[in-house]
């Protein structure tokens, strides 16, 4: 460590003159490049002056690192080489030694020019030993002092340097919890635009999650939840006693939401379809929108129930807040917990070391988005309830009442009120979740909407495909409006993506695009006799089937092979049958 006695220069001259006043002779202290930093008498007027022409003792000094006396100079062996060898006037002289470890700094030098000054010196050797040794300890602490100042200096000047572009918010306190630096970052997530010089109270909370810890900080009776690291800085300086590193858990929140969360741009725009049932539907998610109310989605599988909730986030006062969807059938239930609720340090066995964010607290301010609720499991539910009641959360594992903020959209395609009767599902939560109500229609029973699904997906596929699109035939678009779609929009959607995979150059789509299943997973309605006791004979069943073909593909060559096709017979087959139907 490269220790400089210039930068102490004022304090060692002190301590020269001190020496100099109790022993009587001239003094002057050197440092290890042997220049000479004070002096006394004859050495006071050649302070700054390069000693290592002549310091031969010196050398020697800062070789061995060892105290030296020489009771007579000009004719002790390290003065061989000096010029006044043999012809010195000094009768003493004292060499010692200063040191920071073992690391040799500089040298005090004493030098007597008379018998009085010896004398004097070796009458009490021993004392002044020591008394020099002491002011060389001296001399060596304040070095030391300097040097931690500089690198305090230094650190507090690095720190101030680079707590400028740290994304996270950093605060340096000094004694009494006061503020002494703080960089943007910090003024921004804790919402206060000056800090220096206000008065921090830092409360630990005992929780520990996502490999920080989290504290509440107040300032000017502001409460601010954070998430961070508080470090002592060991600096002897009462302005930089620690360093408080950290985020807001809002900004954390934030971060995480941008790592998971996977944007859609839906509104109710985007919903496509123009029957009674979608149009009242749409206009049911822009009432219900702006209230805080939960909302509870039914529907067949494949209906559209996520994107139906998000468009309700979009269109509500919370569009600009977060969105977190939650599929409760996809969650071992074993895990759902932990996910909904999130979990600290050492919260049980097998989990994260670092503990996690819960679902809920991340969707904050915003929505969740609580997907196949019917699966939930019963124990969950209850919690599920309270939350919805109480409006806090407890992480596992901990002991401290979150309070949020969230509206809850549920969804479902099960059952829920004959879960209820079989005790699958909490009555009371059902009534908590189904304040507002809608239900989302299959397809089949709004099959005015296929065409215009249809035309854009087929839009959607041809442009990620890269397969120019030219049209449908009409047939075929017959055929997919009085299709069954039991997978609703979502089997469309995967039907439509074939057929575009499926498509030749010219770019059209016709019946030889549609998947091999497509006819074979097909069905219609059987009408039956409102008697459960009346038998139908197979053949009339049979004959009802061709004629109900005939209606949906009508009666032209191209209808008529497209309905042997939907009942899984050969065209030869169907014409006979069509000749007995038309016999009758």
């Amino acid at each position: 460590m490269n220790f400089d006695l210039y930068l102490i220069q004022d304090t060692v001259q002190k301590y020269a003159e001190v020496i100099a006043q109790v022993s009587g002779v001239d003094v002057e202290v050197v440092d290890n490049k042997l220049y000479r930093v004070a002096g006394t008498g004859l050495y006071s007027g050649n302070i700054n002056q390069d000693m290592s022409s002549e310091g031969y003792v010196y050398k020697h000094i800062l070789k061995t690192g060892e105290t030296k006396v020489i009771y007579n100079p000009g004719k002790d062996i390290l003065c061989t080489n000096c010029p006044k060898y043999s012809n010195c006037q000094e009768t003493i002289e004292i060499s010692m030694p200063i040191k920071i470890h073992d690391e040799i700094i500089g040298i005090i030098g004493l030098v007597g020019s008379s018998k009085e000054q010896r004398d004097m010196i070796l009458q009490n050797e021993k004392l002044y030993l020591e008394f020099i040794n002491q002011i060389a300890y001296f001399i060596a602490s304040k070095s030391l002092e300097q040097k931690e100042k500089e690198n305090s200096k230094s650190i507090i000047a690095i720190l101030n340097s680079v707590m400028d572009y740290m994304e996270q918010g950093v605060l340096v306190i000094g004694k009494g919890n006061i503020i002494t630096k703080s960089n943007q970052s910090a003024k921004q997530q804790l919402g206060i635009s000056n800090l220096k010089d206000k008065t921090a109270e830092i409360i630990y909370t005992g929780d520990e999650l996502n490999n920080s810890s989290e504290y509440k900080i107040r300032i000017d009776n502001k409460e601010v939840l954070i998430m961070g690291e508080l470090y002592p800085l060991g600096l002897r300086d009462n302005q930089y006693t620690s360093i408080l590193i950290f985020k807001n858990v809002e900004t954390i929140h934030s971060d995480l939401y941008e790592l998971t969360a996977t944007p859609k741009s839906i509104d109710t725009k985007t919903i496509i379809g123009s029957s009674g049932a979608t149009l009242s539907l749409l206009s049911n998610i822009k009432k219900v929108a702006s209230s805080n109310s939960t909302v509870l989605i039914t529907g067949e599988s494949g209906t559209g129930k996520e994107m139906v909730a998000r468009a309700i986030w979009r269109e509500s006062d919370r569009k600009h807040q977060k969105f977190i969807a939650v599929n409760c059938a996809a969650i071992p239930e074993q895990l759902l917990e932990s996910e909904l609720f999130g979990y600290v340090k050492g919260a049980f066995s097998g989990a994260d070391p670092r503990g996690r964010i819960g679902k809920f607290e991340l969707a904050n301010h915003g929505i969740i988005f609580l997907d196949e609720i019917g699966d939930m499991p019963i124990y969950l539910q209850s919690k599920l309830l309270r939350i919805l009641q109480e409006r806090t959360i407890i992480r596992i594992g901990s002991n401290q009442l979150i309070p949020i903020d969230v509206r809850v959209i549920a969804a479902t395609n099960k059952d829920l009120k004959n879960m209820i009767e079989t005790k699958k599902f909490r009555e009371d939560l059902y009534y908590r979740l189904n304040v507002i109500p809608l239900n989302i229609k299959p397809l089949r029973e709004r099959r005015e909407d296929i065409e215009e699904l249809t035309e854009c997906f087929i839009r959607r596929y041809s442009n990620l495909l890269n397969k120019p699109y030219s049209y449908i035939e009409k047939s075929t678009m017959e055929l997919l409006k009085n299709h069954n779609w039991r997978g609703n929009v979502r089997e469309l959607e995967n039907t439509i993506e074939f057929m575009v995979n499926m498509m030749e150059v010219d770019g059209v789509l016709n019946d030889k695009t549609l998947p091999i299943d497509f006819f074979e997973n097909n069905s219609y309605e059987v009408e039956t006799s409102d008697s459960s006791s009346t038998i139908i004979p197979i053949r009339e069943l049979e004959l009802r089937e061709i004629q109900k073909a005939l209606n949906i593909f009508g009666d032209t060559t191209e209808g008529k092979r497209n309905a042997a096709l939907s009942l899984g017979i050969s065209l030869t087959t169907f014409y006979r049958r069509l000749e007995e139907l038309q016999r009758r």
